[in-house]
């Protein structure tokens, strides 16, 4: 008997589906064989290119036609394949196989991305980063399109395009590129205060993830589990990464865009090429149908967090990225991801962006693939058998058989018929509705201020500081002052002490008051004061899951350590410390003053990773330096060393240093701060790797300040 073909077998194959030309001759597309690929058919060598060329044609039609639309926004991206088991069943509250069957794992396609920026555009930009997942289930395809941040900027799907029109290059001058920084962001952000709590998380450091490997994701909106009883539940998706919440700083963003423009995309294929698989939990804030109106804030608007101190969070599964694409464009480029893609026992809710969203994906879609028929891509079929009458259209790449293609039929046989609910058949939830057809915004969004003001209460110094220095920063860019000040006085009903350090920065007073409406996200014919924010409430002091400083530091698995050494550096202390952490996963990279390879005291070569010509120390999250005299003295007479010491001080990383590396620590700016928990000295090599493992010494920031570089 066959061997049954698993579902992970079944999606491989089809994205595999591509010509292996290695070995194979040149041909056309029709599989004719071509001889010359080089040259042109023409009249005569010098004579005129001939219309019947139908190579040429055929060759350069298809050049001009590589690439499509990118994407409006979310055009930058990188992908991987993977997927997703289940521990717990959650029968109780959904009826959808992928969380009932513990037995299955469900492959899924992964898609992060920026927002803003070009396809083009540079990895590190402070920006929203998508989290778009595409699980391969048995009952169909479900897409979970979110995330790195669990809010979004506007309640209502008609304001994204003026959204996204507001924060784009502007219109006259075609700049800045992937970047928040400039008027017309600030001219809407300041008149449309519901932006206001997305906008606080994108001056965090949320904005500048340390990797795609190591930031959250969220479904955004509340969305509905439904049980096969019919019974319903409110909830919200979350993704836990296992390596923690970490980032970079904006200094170091704006040198790592500089240094290496693809870092996000480059360190996410090298784990995954390494076989250091990325993986996230996921889990699920659960709440009663009776709960909706329990909370101070609306579960429908999709600018509001449910803090985790009111809803715990349930894990239920994990997922790992396991596979790089074989193809960027047919992949990752081609990838259609849809909200309104869902299966039996997850639905939708009246959230007014997400319902927008319902259409708005699926527009986007045949605008960029050019057809209906986007669904037959390869990364964009199902695993389950597909059966239905619609029909031909651009690049219809099936062959449909039979004579009918409506129903009911009885020439087909009445196929493809019906299914049950009981069979597995979706059906919608049957929510009462009873009110006016109106268009207008629901009241109990009109709180913009207490939940960008929890934010802020949760973060650790460190992070709150980082906050004030993104506002300074990018309201610096603005030129015009009346919209600086209406930022300043919208960040003093966040908190007085943040718009105090902002307007000090920008050398600029916080006006008593503003006066027009500061909301403008209303119609012409609403009464403005009905809509207006009124004062920030508290309904709960902090909330510990908002602050990367209460993330997860227990390891260091794929971290980028530096290693500067050069010829005659200690073999013993390098191979000791390089054990140490590569048992703990962690990736050593020789940093010499040249590449190719060095000898060691021992006279034994070693590979250079990359010459310090060629790098920067932003790349890194931690630096060490072997003794050896011949190599302290060779490291000492390049100052770049110098500066890549001074450097990963200044960003507050982990440094070590062995024997006569200290020569090189006592030319910067370090040896004046000995005593810093996260500077060793011949030091244990595991207190080392715990200190990496924190990620960052932040007390030591208001020092590293003073470091140029």
């Amino acid at each position: 008997m066959a061997k049954k073909e698993s579902n992970t077998q079944k999606i491989e194959q089809l994205q595999k589906n591509m010509v292996d030309p290695e070995g194979k001759a040149l041909t056309t597309r029709q599989g004719v064989k071509v001889n010359d690929t080089n040259n042109s058919l023409k009249a005569g060598p010098r004579g005129s290119t001939l219309l019947e060329d139908f190579l040429l044609r055929e060759k350069i039609t298809s050049f001009d036609h590589e690439r499509i639309p990118e994407r409006i926004v979310h055009a930058r991206g990188s992908g991987a394949h993977g997927y997703f088991e289940l521990h717990d069943s959650i029968a109780e509250f959904s009826k959808a196989g992928i969380f009932t069957d513990t037995k299955r794992k469900t492959p899924v396609f992964v898609r992060f991305s920026t927002v803003a920026g070009s396809k083009g555009s540079p990895d590190l930009a402070r920006d929203v980063r998508g989290f778009a997942v595409k699980f391969y289930t048995e009952e169909g395809t479900w897409d979970l399109v979110g995330n790195n941040m669990p809010i979004f900027f506007i309640q209502d799907a008609m304001k994204f395009p003026d959204l996204i029109h507001s924060v784009k290059p502007e219109p006259n001058k075609e700049i800045p590129q992937a970047a928040s920084a400039h008027d017309t962001f600030y001219d809407f952000i300041s008149l449309t205060t519901e932006t206001l709590h997305n906008h606080i998380w994108v001056m965090s450091d949320r904005a500048i993830p340390r990797s795609l490997r190591m930031m959250e994701g969220f479904g955004i909106h509340t969305y509905r589990l439904i049980n096969d009883k019919g019974e319903a539940h409110f909830v919200k998706f979350h993704w836990k990464p296992v390596l923690g919440v970490h980032s970079v700083t904006w200094d170091e963003a704006v040198r790592i865009n500089g240094a290496d423009p693809d870092f996000h995309r480059r360190d996410l294929w090298d784990a995954i090429e390494s076989g250091q698989y990325p993986e996230w939990e996921l889990g699920m804030q659960i709440i009663p149908e009776k709960d909706e109106h329990s909370f101070e804030f609306d579960l429908l608007d999709p600018t509001k967090l449910v803090p985790e101190e009111m809803v715990p969070v349930k894990i239920i599964g994990k997922m790992t990225l396991n596979r790089n694409p074989e193809n960027f464009f047919a992949e990752t480029e081609q990838v259609a991801f849809l909200p309104g893609n869902i299966v039996p026992g997850i639905d939708f809710t009246n959230d007014p962006l997400l319902q927008g969203r319902l259409f708005s994906y699926r527009d986007t879609q045949l605008s960029r693939l050019g057809s209906p028929n986007f669904h037959q891509i390869p990364i964009n079929q199902p695993v389950t058998p597909t059966f239905h009458n619609q029909r031909d259209g651009h690049m219809q790449t099936q062959i449909p058989k039979g004579q009918t293609a409506y129903f009911p039929n009885t020439l087909g046989g009445g196929c493809p018929h019906l299914s049950k609910i009981a069979e597995g058949a979706f059906h919608s939830y049957e929510e009462r509705i009873d009110a006016k057809k109106i268009r207008t915004r629901s009241k109990s969004f009109s709180d913009h201020f207490s939940q960008p003001a929890l934010f802020y209460r949760s973060l650790a110094p460190w992070e709150q500081e980082h906050v004030a220095d993104a506002y300074s920063f990018e309201l610096g860019k603005c030129m015009h002052d009346h919209i600086k000040e209406r930022m300043l006085w919208l960040i003093q009903q966040i908190n007085k002490d943040l718009a105090r350090k902002v307007a000090g920065n920008l050398g600029m007073e916080i006006p008593g008051k503003i006066e027009q409406p500061v909301n403008q996200a209303i119609g012409a014919d609403s009464n403005p004061e009905d809509f207006q924010p009124g004062p920030a409430k508290n309904y709960l002091d902090k909330s510990s899951a908002l602050s990367q400083a209460n993330t997860r530091f227990d390891s260091i698995a794929t971290r980028q350590i530096a290693f500067l050494a050069a010829e005659g550096f200690s073999e013993e202390q390098f191979s000791e410390m390089k054990n140490t952490l590569e048992k703990r996963k962690a990736v050593v990279q020789v940093v010499a003053p040249h590449g190719g390879s060095i000898k060691s005291d021992k006279g034994n070569k070693f590979a250079v990773d990359a010459a310090i010509a060629t790098t920067e120390s932003v790349l890194f999250d931690a630096v060490y330096i072997p003794g050896g005299a011949a190599s302290a003295k060779a490291l000492l007479k390049e100052k770049k060393f110098l500066k890549f010491v001074n450097e990963a001080f200044k960003h507050c990383k982990a440094i070590a240093v062995s024997g006569e590396g200290k020569q090189l620590l006592d030319e910067t700016f370090a040896k004046d701060h000995k005593k810093d928990k996260a500077l060793f000295i011949d030091a244990d090599n595991d207190k080392f790797c715990d200190a990496i493992a924190q990620h960052r010494n932040w007390d030591r920031m208001e020092v590293a300040k003073a470091v140029a570089v």
